[in-house]
């Protein structure tokens, strides 16, 4: 029997799309438990505790750009994928039995790394999985495996760790090996470069010189990670100040803006193929960003309203940078354009909880803690509007010569 190409994208994609899910869950698991896996376990203080779920993140700043220059250079992409994972569920397993506090945030750290040098390969392969015409389709499947891994992630540790806070941890070494048996057996073993020759090191960095309208996507991927940091710690905190709420309640209104976010990322993907991925990405980008701005405006009976506007509006945008960053970076180059995609993101997450904290503190200090929160989104927001702003028109002189939609 005939395979149509609409089955041959859907045959790649599916799997690259549940390998995604596997393997950013297990990072949101300990989330609902740190107090016990951290802070009680090693008798350390919140900001250490806290530090936790940021080292990892300096771990992928670290490991994504060499991710991709390596598998630019030597190729085998997908033996670097599984043997990535391998180490990652490795990591998850040896912090279960981690004697002290340096121990474990340095097999944490080593997590940070093998988690996100597997990401960037997986996005590099599923950026070339298809033709260009289908490109938006796979790497909205992609991301909505992302978005739910993530979403997902938080609520199921804080349900299984309930009486042993370690136990995500080994369900996390478990999910990933499974990510690892799953990419051994299914990944298509693609070229995600498309070139007979593997170029050096020198002209990988020669390539990205000369081709730095790569910078647009990227720009944007430190932006919406930076505002996410803000959802993921500033936001928290100011639903508990403020409004006095939960955590049952807190992590509800996060799960309406995840939710959206990640089950219209791929019909968004999809629809990026027949639509202007610039006006997509610089118009969700506005939206969100006034969005988020306003947050220390709503009340709580209509904050649901807003969060779930504020997913749609991240999925608008979430999928068509991903593109951009593909189709902007030659092939020879194109492992290395998504791992510098993830190295962006990574310091946007870092950055974002810091300059949250940093601004609702200082704010608070004289006008108190509304008015202090209220700066920090307008913040997030202003930072969000501001990459729309000024990145629209070098996008526009991309798409008139060419180079995108």
């Amino acid at each position: 029997m005939t395979t149509t190409g609409d089955e041959r994208w859907l045959r790649r994609a599916a799997p690259l799309a549940a390998l995604t899910f596997l393997t950013l869950m297990p990072v949101t698991l300990p989330v609902a438990v740190l107090r016990g896996l951290v802070l009680e376990r090693f008798e350390v203080s919140q900001t250490l505790t806290s530090l936790f779920m940021s080292i990892n993140m300096i771990g992928a700043v670290v490991a994504a750009p060499l991710a991709g220059a390596l598998a630019d250079r030597f190729g085998r992409r997908k033996q670097m994928i599984v043997g990535a994972l391998l180490a990652d569920a490795i990591c998850f397993a040896a912090m279960t039995r981690a004697a002290d506090f340096p121990t474990f945030m340095a097999l944490r750290f080593l997590e940070g790394c093998a988690h996100i040098f597997a990401l960037s390969l997986i996005l590099a392969v599923a950026s070339v999985s298809t033709d260009a015409s289908r490109r938006g389709r796979v790497m909205g499947m992609v991301g909505a495996g992302i978005m739910l891994g993530v979403a997902v992630g938080a609520p199921v540790g804080g349900l299984i760790g309930r009486d042993d806070p370690l136990l995500p941890l080994r369900a996390g070494a478990a999910l990933v090996l499974a990510a690892a048996l799953l990419a051994a057996i299914l990944v298509p073993d693609v070229d995600a470069g498309g070139v007979d020759r593997r170029p050096g090191l020198g002209e990988i960095v020669r390539a990205l010189r000369a081709n730095r309208g790569v910078l647009a996507p990227l720009l944007f991927a430190f932006a919406d990670r930076f505002t996410v940091g803000f959802f993921t710690t500033t936001f928290s905190l100011y639903l508990g100040t403020v409004h006095g709420l939960g955590s049952a309640r807190i992590g509800a209104l996060i799960a309406v803006f995840m939710l959206p976010f990640a089950l219209l990322s791929a019909p968004f993907g999809l629809a990026s193929e027949r639509r202007s991925r610039v006006a997509m990405l610089c118009g969700g980008s506005l939206i969100y960003g006034l969005g988020t701005a306003s947050l220390g405006w709503w009340s709580v009976e209509t904050l649901p309203l807003l969060m779930a506007g504020l997913g749609m509006a991240a999925a608008v945008m979430f999928v068509p940078s991903m593109i951009m960053t593909a189709e902007l970076a030659p092939a020879q180059i194109r492992s290395t354009a998504m791992g510098a995609f993830n190295l962006a993101g990574s310091l946007g997450f870092i950055v974002g909880p810091l300059a949250g904290g940093l601004i609702s503190e200082g704010v608070a200090a004289t006008s108190g803690w509304p008015a202090g929160y209220r700066a920090a989104f307008v913040v997030a927001g202003a930072s969000e509007i501001g990459c729309a702003l000024l990145a629209l028109p070098f996008l526009l002189k991309l798409v008139r010569a060419g180079r995108t939609a």
